[in-house]
């Protein structure tokens, strides 16, 4: 099953699936039909192996899943964790840009 199939099925049971968990196997099963937005901030460089804030939407069918690391975490924490299913791809973007332009220079 498709993770759009999945979602769909949620909806109809629980009417709120925004902050649903994606079961394990089905979010490592299905690559997502595009990434709409990425940005990471990452002041180490591309060889630091530790944690950095970012954000991203991709979409799978029609549902848009932005998510991320809140930049107001810091670098090379891993709390502050978030995610949103949503079908509005503005709300998408908006809350992924949210989240990583905190404190943007």
């Amino acid at each position: 099953m498709k993770i759009s199939e999945w979602l769909d099925e949620k909806e109809k049971e629980n009417g709120d699936v925004s902050q649903i968990v994606l079961p394990a196997d089905m979010s490592f099963d299905e690559a997502p039909d595009e990434t709409i937005f990425f940005k990471e901030v990452n002041p180490c460089g591309m060889l630091c192996t530790e944690n950095h804030p970012f954000s991203k939407v991709e979409l799978f069918g029609h549902w848009y899943f932005s998510s991320g690391q809140d930049k107001k975490a810091g670098i090379h924490s891993s709390k502050m964790t978030w995610r949103l299913f949503t079908k509005d791809k503005s709300l998408a973007l908006q809350t992924a840009k949210e989240h990583i332009e905190y404190l943007t220079p």
